[in-house]
């Protein structure tokens, strides 16, 4: 019987080296066999699985030069002390089938923290990966869907195409600047009258506008400004 991995408290890890050459149920058997009438009926080990108190033992063996090697793994849903205890009772064993052996005990992994591990791990993954946006407080929507208008205001304009907002030719003033972006946030706070050089050199359109209106050049402080 294999014990719910839901239930499963602690794994008991441990090695074996056999002096011949044995099979997993030669290992099995023995662990069965000699721990028997040890613990008292509490901590009978045919019992405990029965109840699935303890799970299926897996044993991974292999022979080598006369001699086998391998590992031992037992599920226990037992408290702390008692899978200490049974942990302790493996290492009784002195023999496997018609071989010497000894098995030692190499750790004893409480489950439910590993299990914390990957909830802590995976929590982390969650908060920075899957919740959605803050909401939107509801008197900033308005705003926002005014910016998104204004910014979609912006045109072509003269033989260059440069980028402006839509009241360029209507206005008697007009304010450069440097590139599309700068349009585009002078229109998101409600400025419509803008145009952009972009570039260095003045254009043409821009030029002859200044014929006409009043200009106001935004630009950066460095070299191409």
């Amino acid at each position: 019987m294999k014990a719910p991995s839901d239930t499963t408290k602690y794994l008991i890890y441990a090695e074996i080296i056999a002096e011949g050459v044995v099979e997993r149920p030669d290992v099995v058997g023995a662990i069965f066999g000699q721990t028997e009438g040890l613990l008292g009926d509490e901590l009978d080990l045919r019992e405990l699985q029965k109840t699935g108190r303890i799970g299926r033992i897996e044993v991974k063996i292999e022979s080598k030069g006369g001699r086998s090697y391998g590992e031992i793994k037992v599920p226990s849903s037992l408290d702390k002390i008692e899978t200490a205890i049974l942990a302790a009772a493996l290492e009784t064993i002195e023999r496997v089938g018609p071989c010497a052996a000894k098995i030692r005990v190499i750790k004893i992994e409480d489950v439910r923290a590993t299990k914390r591990k990957k909830i802590v791990e995976r929590a982390k993954d969650v908060l920075r990966d899957l919740f959605e946006e803050p909401e939107i407080e509801s008197e900033k929507i308005g705003d926002l869907v005014r910016q998104a208008a204004r910014a979609e205001e912006i045109i072509e304009y003269g033989e260059e195409k440069l980028p402006a907002g839509p009241t360029v030719d209507e206005s008697d003033a007009i304010i450069v600047v440097e590139g599309r972006a700068d349009v585009l946030n002078l229109l998101k706070t409600g400025i419509r009258n803008v145009i952009a050089v972009e570039g260095t050199n003045v254009p043409k359109t821009i030029i002859e506008l200044s014929k006409k209106k009043t200009v106001t050049a935004f630009l950066d402080g460095d070299r191409g400004g």
